[in-house]
């Protein structure tokens, strides 16, 4: 991995951090380095208790509430962009395994204190932020495109959607807008979580790496990207099981993403 000039001004606030170029062997490398610390501490337990909840509301809202069922998939959408946040008890995992410290269950919520907690605090209301704009765009777009039809049924629902071109209207400026906003989350988000973790840092200066670790590595983002869109749809076909071996995997190897990616 070739690495970028290192610039770390003692003059103000925001340091620079050196950052590598990495390939897609590098991505792949994080990823059996995740699926590594998946099976040394099976963090789907965590993500199962988590999992079963929402699912468990989701059905709910989709056998007894029509009006909601438009915004199951953007919850479900929206989980994703809510990732890095959740992941936190994944780096944490990783991080341990790194030092060679072992990681009890106990310690997974207890509370991070300092800088570094509030500094995840304040990312994690940045996503929920970017959460709740999905949501209301996802409610707007259906507004303008199907609502007006209304519906009496899931299945009703599902050949509005996919047999007319309000229906199709929908699904193409909706994944349109998700798109964007994943690419946001990706950009701002794909290490600053792990580095608010591992050092000092405020959010700005987080998000500010964050984004020039994505710019410096454009292509392997992209990778990295289409793993993380193309894992949890597969997880999803497998139901709540695939999600729960899927989700922590991914978590897990964007700590070593960030590791490859940040010199320090």
């Amino acid at each position: 991995m070739a690495a970028s000039h290192v610039s770390v001004h003692h003059s103000d606030a925001i340091p620079e951090f050196e950052i590598r170029d990495i390939r897609a062997k590098d991505i792949v490398d994080a990823i059996k380095l995740g699926i590594d610390d998946f099976n040394a501490k099976p963090s789907h337990l965590f993500l199962l208790g988590l999992i079963y909840p929402i699912a468990g509301a989701l059905g709910a809202a989709w056998a007894f509430g029509a009006d909601l069922i438009p915004l199951v998939f953007p919850v479900v959408a929206g989980y994703a962009l809510m990732g890095p946040f959740a992941a936190v008890i994944l780096y944490r995992i990783s991080r341990r395994r790194e030092q060679g410290r072992d990681f009890p269950w106990t310690d997974a919520f207890t509370k991070l204190t300092g800088p570094n907690g509030r500094t995840i605090a304040v990312l994690g209301l940045f996503l929920v932020a970017i959460f709740m704009v999905w949501l209301a765009a996802a409610r707007i777009i259906y507004d303008s495109t199907i609502g007006p039809m209304g519906f009496s049924s899931a299945e009703e629902f599902l050949r509005l959607v996919f047999t007319t071109s309000e229906g199709w209207t929908l699904i193409i400026v909706g994944n349109t807008v998700g798109f964007l906003l994943a690419v946001l989350v990706l950009a701002t988000n794909v290490i600053s979580f792990p580095l608010a973790l591992d050092l000092e840092v405020g959010p700005l200066v987080a998000v500010r790496t964050s984004m020039r670790a994505a710019f410096a590595n454009p292509q392997a983002m992209l990778l990295w990207g289409f793993i993380i869109v193309s894992s949890m749809v597969l997880g999803s076909l497998l139901l709540l099981v695939g999600l729960a071996i899927v989700l922590p995997v991914l978590g897990h190897a964007s700590w070593h993403v960030y590791r490859k990616m940040i010199a320090h």
